[in-house]
């Protein structure tokens, strides 16, 4: 495994996954890490080496790519090493022809992930970390509720921004909906379906927009990946899965807004709510994931609340910190980092 310099400059590296899958297609991921500075982090051993907590493996949403630094930065100064993994038809895994961001089993992720965490075990120097924790947000949120309930004895924390854990309104909107496409999906999957397009989400975030995050358009496209009958399928099944529960025995935190904002015309609320998912769903969907989960909601909050304005993301940033402390870690580390306050 070669670790070369990534797209986000100074500080990150990136390396190549090819994972099979139980159906024998190898699959390409790429998997991020950030080389934090060792003054930089939570503490230090008696010797005075670098004092790590645990390991950090961030999975993205759909139609999405890892690029948020600032979220990296913060659990290096908690004193995690940090991993995101751009999973495979995604980001900087995309390859020519891919169909980007399909999936047609939620599962299929599992091979690259479980490579990855191999990957960041192998490439410790010997070191162990006594946690892992898997971070998600979105569709990456229910992959990652998926593959934790399928691994759990490889995770020890589990962390979900916004999970797409259901459809909107009801699981009975999800099953009526599933009725329609899954003929479609059995015998062409990769069919794109005419679906309405929106980008007011990529609109308040994109600094190319009104936004303040400078976002690679060839990996998160204004408009989304084209919706496929199979990867829509896959969605239907995994929440399907959650729906039925998913008896998690690790701790749990969900993130998400105070308040959705949907609709087919912009709205200036769109600025400081889930302009993507339902949040009154996704809410109830999230206290049925196990037996210990905390539910912090973010007011003003978009749709991922790590990209929300300077003041509501620091809120944000301030409960994943009292969580960690609360359950994560024996003491408080001595951070600096203005959001974790």
């Amino acid at each position: 495994m070669e670790w070369t310099a990534d797209i986000l400059g100074t500080g990150y590296q990136s390396c190549s996954i090819d994972a099979a899958g139980p159906d024998g297609v190898i699959r390409h991921a790429t998997l991020i890490r950030h080389d934090a500075d060792p003054l930089d982090q939570a503490g230090s051993g008696k010797d005075g080496s670098v004092r790590r907590l645990g390991v950090v493996l961030f999975l993205h949403g759909w139609s999405d790519y890892f690029f948020n630094t600032e979220l990296a930065e913060f659990w290096s100064r908690q004193g995690y090493e940090f991993y995101a993994l751009d999973l495979h038809n995604h980001g900087r895994s995309i390859q020519p022809g891919d169909p980007g961001g399909y999936v047609a089993n939620l599962a299929d992720y599992d091979a690259e992930i479980n490579q990855a965490i191999s990957a960041i075990h192998q490439g410790r120097s010997g070191s162990t970390a006594e946690s892992l924790t898997l971070m998600g947000h979105s569709t990456g949120g229910l992959v990652a509720a998926l593959w934790a309930s399928r691994h759990p004895e490889r995770v020890q924390y589990l962390i979900l921004d916004s999970p797409w854990l259901e459809m909107h309104g009801s699981s009975m909107v999800r099953r009526t909906a599933n009725a329609m496409v899954a003929p479609l999906a059995r015998f062409r999957p990769e069919t794109v379906l005419k679906l309405p397009e929106r980008g007011f989400y990529f609109r308040s975030i994109s600094s190319s927009a009104e936004g303040e995050w400078h976002l690679d358009e060839r990996y998160r496209p204004p408009l989304a990946f084209p919706v496929r009958a199979g990867w829509l399928r896959a969605v239907f099944a995994g929440q399907s899965q959650v729906a039925r529960g998913l008896n998690l025995e690790m701790p749990v935190l969900v993130l998400m807004s105070s308040a959705s904002a949907n609709g087919m015309m912009w709205r200036e609320s769109m600025r400081r709510s889930d302009a993507v998912l339902d949040v009154g769903v996704m809410a109830l969907r999230a206290m049925a994931l196990g037996r210990t989960v905390t539910l912090e909601r973010i007011d003003g909050g978009l749709h991922d609340v790590f990209l929300s304005a300077p003041a509501v993301r620091k809120d944000a940033y301030a409960r994943l910190a009292r969580w960690i402390r609360g359950f994560m870690q024996d003491k408080a580390p001595d951070d600096h980092h203005e959001g974790d306050r």
